[in-house]
């Protein structure tokens, strides 16, 4: 049965020709233990050039089944290895080893071909020439010498001897070393030296070109060139008739626009094939030497394909393609002009594959196609062969026939299998392609390993193979955890059966199954898809800028898959880490220690798995203080002025942000450097202002954000001149020290007595005279102080001063005037017509007339008023209180007294002050304040006095502040949510000091308001609260047991239970029988007890005869005691001395006893809900 298979083409795109019921495969690799015929796997180059020191290896190795057999072929004439003893093949192989020693290697020169065969075919390997390797000697010669003339052009010829290989050529000197090139002197593509034009310097004897042959490895060299490079016609004309040598130029020496040496002309051509490297040339002479350029006519170079070579005199582009054939201009130009020459470019090509022979395999009865596609300029020519033969020479097949160049075959038959070769040739090569046809019937088999696992990376690309073979061509077909896979979105099954999952995700991991089937069978194969996490970086390490000698950590955390380890790698400008022990490398940083210039660098951090990978890289910058300036120069000096100029240092990674000047002065304070000024950090100049009589050195500091510099180096000395002094003493003040004198101050300037002196010999003229007296100034020159005392003057009058700066080459400026006084004396009188007006309890007014001025002696500062409390006008107190004072500034007469005490006796006297002191004090005045409201009564206390009373206590207040009138008590009941009741006063006299509250609510907490009053009012309250005595035993069993559910529970139960015993007991007396009284009382001493029978819980038994009462409930009053009845019998009595009451848990604590039924009297009666034990009393 026919079917279709399908061929993926050599070549790269992939086209698939489908003609009859044939078919085209991918190149299959059919397995070696099937017949098969032979192909070759290996083989020499078509040009092997050998070297004749050396054995000629020509290698031809095969695959088949059976293993193929080799014979040779040299220039087509069968080639007997066996006869000659010299030529030796490998065992199993057809590669040939020739032993050339002792013989000429010329001797096994030619064409060799290898054929491979076996039961099935032959194939065949390309053509091999072999060619010995060739360096011959320079043919001997004469080197005249080359006379030139000075700018003219010059040509230095080679001509090497031909070697095979061509050699390379160079120029060197006697001494071995390479001859200098450039724009004006290079060296050609033939190896000739082109000089532009030819200065002096050129004139030598050592001109010598060298050419090696590589493959032996030789260097020849011609015999040296002498050049003379002559200045003038005269010498040239009478050096070339002496010596009569050649001579080159005809005309004077001049500058001339470029004229092309080679290529010479306006035009020439350039073959080159196709994927070679062509190499375009262009050589002018000129004067000045020209500049060449390169542009194509009608097109751009070709991009990322084309470069310049020897000074932009060549131009190379690789790979050429068809494209790059047309006209290439290139231009030499200088000042003088301009000239151009066309290279015209032609692109030829080789033989090349469209699509070369693949083998086929066949079944029986099956059809296919061989095809054989190749091009080239001109078009080759393509022939087929069958087994080395011709096919027009080989046996005719009827199952075969060519139709447009392929073979196509049909109907196959067992036995008909074969080699076939396609050979494309044309004029500049060929190509040799071997393909077989293997038919064959062979079950399916998967080649790919069984279970083999595939592991990658999710969102990466996953290819599961299933390599099959099998003849007929088995068919693939796909299945994931036992669900078929179809070729869509999210699978791909390419040509060769490949499964492409193009993002794989977690989901997709999983057990595939591929299944190969043909007619004669089927096959599977179990691979397994594992998609992991990807590795990741967490963080960048970030751009890092850090100080010399500290220390610099580079974090390079990942996540990655659990079932992955990375490895970390980490390299520094792409290279390994240096050996040094300051790189240390943990498990996920890096740190460097002791930072220097020379870590600076691009870090690259590298995380492998065997998966993936991921890096993250960050640079680091080493930054420090600048190095200091250098090179500082001082120019345009003037007598107080010059400029100042600096080189900078190197900045070391942190621009420069200012530049500090610094100046010594060697005279005045040697050794000493002060800030003078401040620059930018982008200028290295400054004008500095000077000083006279200043010994100037000065250095510069540089600044960046790590820190100042060192300091550059001093500049020269630089001095100015002494002057008079320019600026007078600053700061000058009169100060009055005592009443008959005045000190005056002035500042001395930094730097002591002689800096800015502007010259030798500097003092002080001080200058005072009264003022507003016509009185002459006053002088005195003083040296090395900055105050002088003026004694003698008249209390606190105004004077006068000036202080003027002075040198040896005269007086400073005229100072400006300061105005002071001279000392002050204590004021004499004491204001008078003191007033003191009480305004209330704690304010008083106070009011005085001013002291005369002149009584002041000095600067009034203002009134001094002291007051102080005498006693309280209520009660002695133990001492009168400290005075207090206050003081009113300026020309003030009048203040109030704040904070003063009602009911209270002061005293008060007024002073004025200066700055000398306090003047006499005014006569006492006395004053008393009126009463006020008191303050607050002391002490107040609330306690319990039994359930509905409170006492309420308290002690008189410590301020009276006048006659207490009484006490207003006021007090309202706060319920549980903190809300006040109603508010009740009471009236109290002035000597109560507590009163008893009754008829108030138990259990309730109050709130007191206690005031005490005078005839001003009431004074402050203070506040207290009490509460009345609580039933604690009702409040606990309320709170604590009765709102228990449990308890509630238990009771209902014990009630229930009760409940039964009395109804069984009513059952009985109804039917009139008599209960066995008399039997019990005799058997106890004690006839009134009667306990319940404990062995099956019941009452024991009573007489009708007795009283019967009905069983009333109990309810403990809110006290906790028991009242009884007029029996006087209680719970308590059949107990064991409890009072009946339960348990925290809720039982009974007494026991129950069956003397009689007893009615429990009601306790205090209340509003408030029974008790659980009323509840269940109240139920029986």
């Amino acid at each position: 049965m026919d079917r279709k298979r399908s061929c993926t083409l050599c070549g790269g795109a992939v086209m698939l020709l489908l003609l009859l019921l044939g078919h085209m495969i991918n190149a299959l690799e059919v397995p070696l233990d099937l017949p098969q015929p032979p192909t070759i796997t290996h083989q020499s180059p078509k040009d092997y050039i050998i070297d004749p020191r050396e054995n000629i290896i020509i290698h031809c190795e095969a695959k088949g089944k059976p293993h193929p057999s080799f014979t040779w072929t040299r220039n087509g004439i069968h080639f007997d290895v066996e006869k000659d003893s010299k030529v030796i093949m490998k065992p199993n192989s057809g590669t040939m080893v020739i032993d050339i020693s002792g013989e000429k290697a010329e001797a096994y020169e030619g064409v060799y071909q290898c054929i491979a065969r076996n039961e099935h075919g032959s194939a065949l390997s390309n053509n091999i020439v072999i060619r010995q390797s060739r360096s011959p000697l320079w043919s001997k010669e004469k080197s005249e010498p080359i006379t030139v003339q000075r700018g003219m052009s010059l040509v230095l010829q080679c001509r090497p001897p031909a070697g095979l290989p061509p050699p390379i050529i160079f120029w060197m000197d006697n001494n071995f070393q390479r001859l200098p090139q450039n724009s004006r002197v290079s060296q050609a593509l033939n190896g000739d030296l082109y000089f532009s034009n030819v200065l002096m310097d050129d004139n030598r004897n050592d001109y010598i070109c060298y050419a090696r042959f590589p493959h032996t490895q030789t260097i020849q060299q011609k015999q040296p060139i002498t050049v003379n490079v002559l200045d003038t016609m005269n010498d040239t004309v009478l050096a070339a008739f002496l010596n009569g040598s050649d001579f080159w130029g005809d005309s004077p020496s001049g500058e001339r626009a470029p004229t092309f040496m080679q290529p010479p002309g306006m035009h020439s051509t350039s073959m080159v094939l196709k994927g070679d490297t062509l190499q375009l040339e262009c050589i002018a002479d000129g004067l000045p030497t020209p500049d060449i350029s390169w542009s194509k006519v009608n097109g751009d170079l070709p991009s990322g394909r084309f470069s310049f070579h020897s000074f932009q005199k060549t131009l190379k582009i690789t790979e050429v393609t068809e494209a790059d054939g047309g006209d290439y201009r290139c231009l030499a130009k200088n000042r003088l002009g301009s000239n151009h020459h066309n290279i015209t470019v032609v692109v030829r090509a080789a033989p090349f594959w469209i699509s070369a022979p693949q083998n086929l395999i066949l079944a029986p009865k099956e059809s296919g196609m061989l095809t054989c596609r190749a091009d080239g300029n001109p078009k080759p020519k393509v022939t087929w062969s069958v087994n080395g033969i011709p096919i027009e020479n080989s046996h005719k097949d009827p199952s075969r026939k060519i139709e447009n160049g392929n073979i196509i075959l049909s109907d196959v038959q067992t036995g008909s299998s074969a080699v076939y070769q396609c050979n494309a040739s044309n004029e500049y090569g060929y190509l040799l392609g071997n393909a077989f046809v293997s038919v064959l019937a062979e079950p399916p088999r998967v080649l790919t390993p069984p279970n083999h696992v595939y592991s990658v990376i999710t969102n990466s690309r996953a290819l599961l193979d299933c390599a099959s073979f099998g003849s007929p061509l088995p068919k693939i077909t796909w299945f994931k955890d036992g669900q078929s896979v179809v070729d869509g979105d999210l699978y791909i099954i390419h040509k060769n059966n490949t499964l492409e999952i193009n993002v794989a995700q977690p989901v997709n991991s999983g057990k595939y199954t591929c299944i190969a089937s043909n007619s004669l069978g089927n096959k599977e194969n179990h691979i397994y898809l594992e998609v992991k996490e990807p590795t990741r970086i967490l963080r960048q390490l970030g751009y890092k800028v850090i100080q010399r000698n500290s220390m610099a950590v580079f974090e390079c955390k990942v996540k990655h898959d659990p079932t992955l380890f990375p490895s970390m790698i980490w390299l520094k400008d792409n290279m390994e880490l240096p050996d040094d022990s300051r790189f240390e490398v943990g498990s996920d940083s890096l740190t460097i220690h002791d930072v220097r210039e020379d870590d600076e660098g691009n870090y690259t951090c590298i995380r492998n798995t065997t998966l993936d990978q991921d890096s993250a890289s960050a640079m680091l910058t080493v930054v420090e203080q600048p190095d200091p300036p250098t090179d500082l120069e001082l120019t345009d000096q003037r007598e107080h002025s010059v400029q100042l100029t600096w080189t900078p240092g190197d900045e070391n990674n942190s621009p420069i942000q200012l530049f500090l000047i610094q100046y010594e002065d060697s005279l005045h304070e040697p050794g000493v450097w002060v800030n003078m000024t401040e620059v930018s950090g982008t200028r290295t100049t400054a004008h500095l202002e000077l000083s006279p009589y200043v010994y100037y050195f000065f250095r510069v500091l540089a600044l960046n954000e790590v820190g100042l510099s060192e300091p550059s180096s001093p500049s020269r000395q630089y001095r100015t001149n002494p002057a008079q002094p320019e600026v007078s003493p600053s700061d000058v003040e009169v100060i009055g020290t005592s009443p008959d004198s005045m000190t005056i101050t002035w500042r001395v300037p930094k730097g002591g007595f002689h800096s800015n002196s502007n010259g030798p010999g500097l003092q002080y003229k001080v200058s005072w005279r009264q003022k507003d007296v016509d009185q002459q100034w006053t002088s005195l020159t003083l040296a090395n102080v900055s105050l002088y005392v003026v004694t003698g003057t008249p209390t606190f009058m105004p004077y006068e001063v000036t202080v003027q700066a002075v040198n040896d080459y005269g007086p400073g400026p005229r100072p400006e005037v300061v105005l002071g006084y001279s000392g002050e004396d204590l004021p004499t009188v004491a204001p008078e017509n003191v007033k003191v007006s009480v305004l209330n309890g704690t304010v008083a007014e106070v009011s005085w007339d001013a002291v005369p001025l002149s009584t002041v002696q000095g600067r009034l500062n203002g009134y001094k008023v002291s007051y102080w409390k005498m006693r309280s006008l209520h009660k002695q107190d133990p001492e009168p209180e400290k005075p207090q004072e206050l003081i009113f500034h300026g020309n003030e007469m009048e203040g109030l007294l704040f904070g003063l005490h009602p009911y209270s006796q002061y005293t008060l006297y007024i002073r004025a002050f200066n700055g000398k002191g306090d003047g006499p004090t005014s006569s006492n005045q006395i004053f008393e304040t009126p009463e006020g409201v008191p303050g607050p009564p002391a002490d107040l206390k609330v306690q319990n006095l039994n359930l509905d009373s409170l006492v309420v206590k308290w002690a008189p207040p410590v301020e009276y502040n006048g006659h207490l009138t009484g006490y207003l008590l006021k007090y309202q009941p706060i319920n549980t949510t903190d809300e006040l009741g109603p508010l009740k006063e009471l009236l109290l006299a002035a000597n109560e000091t507590s009163i008893t509250l009754d008829n108030l609510k138990h259990s309730t907490r109050y709130k007191f308001y206690l005031n005490a009053k005078t005839i001003k009012g009431s004074g402050p309250t203070v506040t207290e609260e009490g509460i009345t005595i609580m039933d604690e035993a009702m409040t606990s069993k309320q709170v604590d047991i009765a709102t228990q559910g449990w308890f509630i529970g238990l009771m209902c139960a014990i009630a229930l239970l009760i409940l039964v015993l009395l109804i069984v007991c009513f059952i009985k007396r109804n039917k009139g029988g008599k209960y066995p009284v008399k039997e019990k009382e005799d058997a106890h001493q004690d006839p009134e007890i009667q306990p319940m029978k404990e062995d099956d819980g019941t009452f024991g038994e009573y007489s009708d005869t007795e009283d019967h009462k009905p069983l009333k409930g109990s309810r403990t009053p809110s006290n906790g005691t028991v009242k009884k009845d007029d029996s006087d019998d209680s719970l308590v009595d059949y107990g064991e001395g409890g009072d009946g009451q339960f348990n925290e848990d809720g039982s009974f604590i007494g026991q129950y006893s069956g003397k009689k039924e007893k009615d429990t009297a009601e306790g205090n009666e209340s509003s408030e809900a029974p008790s659980p034990v009323n509840a269940m009393n109240s139920f029986v």
